[in-house]
């Protein structure tokens, strides 16, 4: 397994949002909670409580004008944030038991509910997903043909996509792509970009050259390339589900 999973830089700030359930998760949510559009935000390996995810929520609840919802997909188990600039913890980490208890069989039906939640008993008129490294691969299945449980996925450096699930994509579709990236390699974006727009379905592609995988939500903001490309990942997002859940 590469670093890059469980590595990268801790944000300063204050997330803003609050805790509630969703479902039978935890959940940090910010926006008004109204019957409007919603973002369910697939988290990385570090979880729901990372503050960076929670900054990152802030930021598409203020900028989309949408209730955005963080729910706790890893049932209570925390990575410890220190793994991120920590060699000894990494080196220690458990990827592929991690992997055992949270992978797409144990996890895929509980990300599931909680988009049909989103729109059936909260009401919310149009809904979007995001997903960041592990979330990746989640994003698309609930895109995928016949779900009919989001609206518009944006994906950011994912983890474990398939090709199969890039076929079964029925949705607009956002990706987001670091020139260096272990999961999302070469032939997968060659393949993304050829097949995606073969589906009939809107497609942005978003290429970031010099970043690596897992920079939107764990780069270095004292480097300026890498926050100069967080940045603009964040914006990119935002304008995609601007216009996918307010003006489409």
């Amino acid at each position: 397994m590469s670093q890059c999973c469980i590595s990268g830089f801790s944000w300063n700030g204050e997330p803003q949002g609050r805790e509630e359930k969703l479902g039978k998760h935890n959940a940090y949510v910010a926006g008004s909670g109204k019957s409007g559009p919603a973002i369910l935000f697939l988290h990385d390996i570090f979880g729901w409580k990372l503050t960076n995810n929670r900054l990152l929520v802030d930021h598409f609840a203020k900028e989309v004008d949408a209730t955005v919802y963080l729910p706790d997909f890893f049932d209570g188990e925390e990575v410890d944030v220190d793994t991120m600039e920590n060699e000894e913890k990494r080196a220690k980490f458990d990827f592929q038991g991690f992997m055992r208890r949270n992978g797409k069989e144990a996890r895929g039906p509980e990300v599931f509910e909680a988009a049909r939640i989103l729109k059936q008993e909260l009401g919310h008129t149009k809904v979007g997903a995001i997903g960041y490294c592990w979330g990746g691969w989640a994003a698309f299945q609930m895109g995928a043909k016949g779900k009919n449980l989001v609206d518009c996925i944006s994906v950011a450096h994912p983890s474990f996509l398939t090709k199969e699930e890039i076929d079964a994509v029925d949705v607009p579709v956002q990706i987001i792509a670091p020139e260096h990236d272990f999961m999302l390699t070469p032939d997968l974006k060659a393949y993304a970009n050829k097949k995606i727009p073969e589906l009939n379905v809107e497609y942005d592609y978003q290429y970031f050259p010099k970043l690596s995988h897992g920079f939107t939500v764990r780069g270095d903001p004292n480097d300026k390339t890498q926050k100069e490309g967080l940045e603009r990942a964040k914006n990119a997002a935002v304008t995609w589900f601007a216009t996918m859940l307010h003006l489409h």
